[in-house]
């Protein structure tokens, strides 16, 4: 390599890879992990520093993990360095609300007990699960991680693909993935469009210490602002998702964490007793955005930078982490039969596997999210109503369970627990 500027030189790295991942959060170090266990050589690259990515802070984010990702993580030897951590979802309430007001009395109920393989889903706070999926990619001989840097250019070949890093350093590979987010650079470069739109709205997350235990029972009210979820945590606590329209949420989140409280208090109620933050507090604005396509010229999108969706149901990082195990399936088979795992055919496979899937949660999520989020008394009525329904019918009240914990559909192998 000769650009006219010194090489950067990286510990364990070899420029030539079998695929280049853009972007080292959960879904591009599992897609690391999961390619590495396959025999695939990975080139991980992440402009966080590591000691930032490595931190035990507690920012109050945290991941309803569905059985299906928990098997995916069982599947990479990864659930046991955080089972210890987690809290089963053993219940799901949904109900309407307002706030200062009582719930309706109409409420959805979801029971573990209904289905045959046992807790639907796990919390899991995002500190821990960053660092068991970062310690994977430590230790495996067939990753190189390159932190603090980022890809500035990429360009297609008849035979791969090199991508240039800011500091001139090329890299070359069969393929390049983009798990680098909703607004995904490698998406823009490779011509990739999206379509999408904002929904005035945004998240306030954060976590709570409660007084009364919650019972591993997870609760949805749906208020007319927006959506609140109460998430069990381990140990007497809750993960926050809170959503407002924008101004409301920025007025909320620039009080102080006593006007905060007194701000989700008349939301929350009392049922758990008496509240108090147990950790950092963020915000995030809520918008949909789809790729046109999830593959390009030797790129393939994962994660967000394919499909950002409502947190409404709490899916976006099961459907990433769905993403990965298709596309590392898909990879791994056309390795093993000795296809070119950049070409063309070979992505859309992974691209006609996850496309519609992923198109059908985002209008799902996109509707509910419409109909449930005003106060308008007949459309509180019909829904009241179709939240009765389907209580009173255990057939579908047993296939929305089987839905959110992942387990319908043409689920890859990892998502069903078994390996590469």
């Amino acid at each position: 390599m000769d650009n006219g500027r010194a090489p950067h030189i990286f510990p364990r790295m070899s420029n030539e890879t079998d695929v280049i991942i853009a972007g080292g959060g959960l879904n591009g170090t599992a897609l690391a992990v999961a390619l590495a266990s396959s025999g695939l050589r990975v080139t991980l690259v992440e402009p966080r520093a590591a000691e930032t990515r490595e931190s035990d802070a507690f920012d109050g984010r945290s991941y309803a993990l569905s059985l299906g990702s928990q098997r995916l993580l069982k599947a990479l030897d990864l659930w046991a360095a955080v089972a210890e951590t987690t809290q089963p979802i053993l219940d799901i309430k949904i109900t309407d609300g307002k706030p200062g007001g009582p719930p309706s009395p109409m409420v959805l109920e979801f029971d573990h007990a209904e289905i045959e393989e046992g807790p639907m889903g796990h919390m899991v706070e995002d500190r821990y699960l960053r660092r068991a999926l970062l310690a994977a990619v430590a230790a495996s001989d067939r990753i190189t991680a390159v932190t603090g840097h980022t890809i500035e250019d990429h360009r297609a070949t008849a035979s791969g693909v090199m991508a240039t890093l800011e500091d001139g350093t090329e890299l070359v590979a069969r393929l390049l993935v983009g798990c680098d987010g909703k607004t995904s650079a490698t998406a823009t470069r490779a011509g990739i469009k999206r379509q999408g739109w904002s929904y005035g709205q945004t998240s306030l997350v954060c976590a709570i210490a409660h007084e009364k235990p919650h019972h591993g029972c997870a609760h949805q009210y749906f208020m007319p602002a927006g959506p609140l979820a109460i998430l069990p945590l381990k140990d007497n606590r809750s993960s926050i998702v809170w959503t407002e329209a924008d101004a409301a949420a920025q007025e909320i989140n620039a009080r102080d964490d006593a006007g905060y409280l007194e701000a989700l208090h008349p939301r929350f109620g009392d049922f758990l007793g008496e509240i108090s933050l147990a950790g950092a507090r963020c915000t995030y604005p809520l918008a949909v955005a789809l790729a046109e396509r999830f593959v390009g010229d030797r790129v393939a999108l994962v994660g967000d930078a394919a499909h950002a969706v409502h947190p409404i149901a709490g899916q976006g990082l099961n459907a990433g982490l769905k993403d990965v195990a298709a596309l590392a399936e898909v990879l791994t088979d056309a390795r093993r039969r000795g296809e070119d795992i950049g070409r063309a055919d070979v992505l859309g496979r992974y691209q006609q596997w996850r496309r519609f899937d992923t198109a059908t949660l985002a209008l799902a999520t996109d509707g509910f999210n419409r109909l449930f989020s005003n106060d308008n008394p007949l459309l509180r009525l019909g829904r009241d109503i179709g939240l009765g329904v389907v209580n009173a019918v255990p057939g579908l009240r047993r296939g929305f369970i089987r839905e959110a914990a992942g387990l319908t559909g043409d689920v890859p192998r990892l998502n069903r627990g078994l390996p590469l």
